[in-house]
Formats: structure tokens, C-alpha cells, sequence
């Protein structure tokens, strides 16, 4: 079986949002699986000497119309959050404890937090809020909080943001075909190519 596809991605990255809800379905028509590989941009940003979208000059006021524009275009519902960005680090545990117990499901919870915070507004950097998204769709609520307090999950999320690091992921998305790298939620028409022919 071919090898899954490492999908990065930060839960304040509304690029991230809008990939997550293609990168299965696209996987799933070349007979790939995915791997989901949550990200803290803030760490990534120590290193890159990148910084958040909405702080930088002229390119954040393009992502004001870019980002709501992109969402229209693949038919996605947004809204921009009332708070923005936010840390990502209590959905990130969550997932990662999704991932090791029940892998088939990550997609889920992926997309229910990225729901909740640009479709619903929620504060997803309050493990309370993660907690409850979660046992929304599914999850029990109470082991939710507790991975997130898990010291064996925090570390396991250095060590995941350290190793993509390691491996050249500097953004959200970050798609990865055996070891090929692809940035941006722009870039899946090329993913979808590659799988597709083999590369060129």
C-alpha cells in the first residue's frame, strides 16, 4: 500500500481550514490514507522568521479579502473569528490523542475544531471549548481534557512540531508525498497531479 500522505496543519491557519476539508477525499482517489500532523505556527515562526498573517504590512490586508474570497470559491462556510489568531496548542494535544487511540477519526475532530472556530466563532485555545467541540462529534469530553493535560501528549507535540521542522515545514497546509513538499491549500491541484502521474 502506498505510503499515507502527511497533511501539517495550525488550527489558526484559515489555509488549513479550507485544505482539511479536501486533502481526504483527494487521498482517498489515489488510494492514499492521511496522516494528520497538527502544527504551531508560533514554534515554526522562531525558526522561519515568519509571523502571523494579520501582523504583517500589505500582505495582511490581502488575506482580509484573499481568505473570505478563497472560502467562496470552494463553497466552504467561514467566518473570520472575533479572535485572531489563537493558539492552537489544546486542539493540537487533542488530535494527537486521536490519532494514537482512534486514527480513522482525526479527520473528524480536525474539521469539527476548525469548524468551531471559522464557522462558530469559539475560542478553540480553551481546552474547555476543545473538550466540548469534541464530545460533539463523538469524543468522550472527559479524556479529551485529560490528554490535553497529558504529559506524554505534550511531549509527544514538541516533539511533532521539532521533527516537521526538521523536515523543512515552514506553513499551514504543508502536504507531504513521499518526501515531496507541497505549501499552501493553493498548491492541492498540483497534490492531486502528482498523485496522479507520479510527479514530474
Amino acid at each position: 500500500m502506498p505510503a499515507a500522505i502527511d497533511f501539517h496543519y495550525d488550527y489558526s491557519s484559515p489555509y488549513g481550514y479550507f485544505a482539511a476539508t479536501r486533502i481526504e477525499a483527494l487521498a482517498a482517489r489515489h488510494g492514499r490514507q492521511v496522516t494528520w500532523r497538527p502544527l504551531l505556527l508560533g514554534v515554526v515562526f522562531k525558526v522561519s522568521g515568519g509571523a502571523p498573517l494579520p501582523s504583517l504590512p500589505l500582505k495582511g490586508d490581502y488575506g482580509k479579502r484573499d481568505i473570505p474570497r478563497f472560502a467562496r470559491l470552494l463553497g466552504v462556510p467561514f467566518r473570520m473569528p472575533s479572535k485572531f489568531p489563537v493558539s492552537g496548542t489544546a486542539a493540537s494535544r487533542a488530535t494527537l490523542w486521536v490519532r494514537n487511540t482512534a486514527a480513522e477519526r482525526t479527520g473528524a475532530l480536525t474539521l469539527a475544531l476548525y469548524r468551531a472556530f471559522f464557522v462558530d466563532d469559539r475560542d478553540i485555545s480553551s481546552p474547555e471549548v476543545v473538550a466540548e467541540v469534541a464530545a460533539t462529534a463523538g469524543f468522550d469530553r472527559a479524556a479529551v481534557l485529560a490528554a490535553i493535560n497529558d504529559g506524554a501528549i505534550k511531549d509527544q507535540l514538541k516533539n511533532e512540531v521539532e521533527a516537521a521542522i526538521a523536515a523543512g515545514v515552514f506553513g499551514s497546509p504543508f502536504v507531504v508525498i513521499d518526501g515531496e513538499p507541497f505549501w499552501g491549500a493553493d498548491r492541492l491541484d498540483q497534490v492531486e497531479r502528482w498523485l496522479a502521474t507520479g510527479g514530474w
